[in-house]
């Protein structure tokens, strides 16, 4: 497929090899001469993991909104925070690391989940001229959503590859 060279790909989220989460199946990726991968990178403890509070998957209150607890995942350094050997990754020209600050998570590629500290990924894209992206990977109820709508917000046309993503919540 020929492809607009003002037309990025942001290589959404998170293919990688532990999938602690359950989403472990979208490797069925297009090939776009552009490419940015994100990856978790959280630090032992992270705010939002469940053995840090109550339990898996409720909810709670933090200075920035609600945040759900997750399992511990992609731990910085751990085989779950690694890319999946299945993800042919030779073309990527950046990635963009989120949730490694303790006290805040971060579900889009774009913007922490404060609303307010960018990744950098907007400025990177724009500086190089790209005004659209299209977007695949997990979580498509999380990650891949909040990047849209933050991609969206960014000025950027915005394509979600659907067949390339999984949820969490399957129903």
């Amino acid at each position: 497929m020929e492809l607009h060279r003002r037309t990025a790909e942001l290589r959404r989220v998170d293919l990688r090899a532990g999938a602690a989460l359950g989403s472990s199946d979208a490797y069925a990726l297009a090939h776009f001469a552009h490419v940015a991968l994100t990856q978790d990178w959280h630090v032992p403890g992270h705010l939002s993991f469940a053995s840090s509070h109550a339990g898996p998957f409720e909810t709670i209150t933090l200075p920035y909104g609600p945040q759900i607890l997750w399992p511990d995942h992609c731990v910085q350094g751990s085989l779950d925070a690694e890319f999946s050997p299945a993800l042919s990754i030779p073309r990527a020209e950046l990635i963009v690391r989120k949730g490694y600050r303790r006290g805040i998570d971060s579900y889009s590629a774009f913007c922490e989940a404060d609303g307010m500290t960018l990744t950098g990924l907007a400025g990177y894209l724009h500086e190089r001229g790209f005004d659209r992206v299209f977007l695949a990977g997990l979580a498509t109820d999380f990650c891949v959503a909040y990047s849209a709508v933050d991609a969206r917000k960014a000025g950027f046309d915005v394509v979600v590859i659907e067949d390339a993503c999984r949820a969490i919540d399957t129903e």
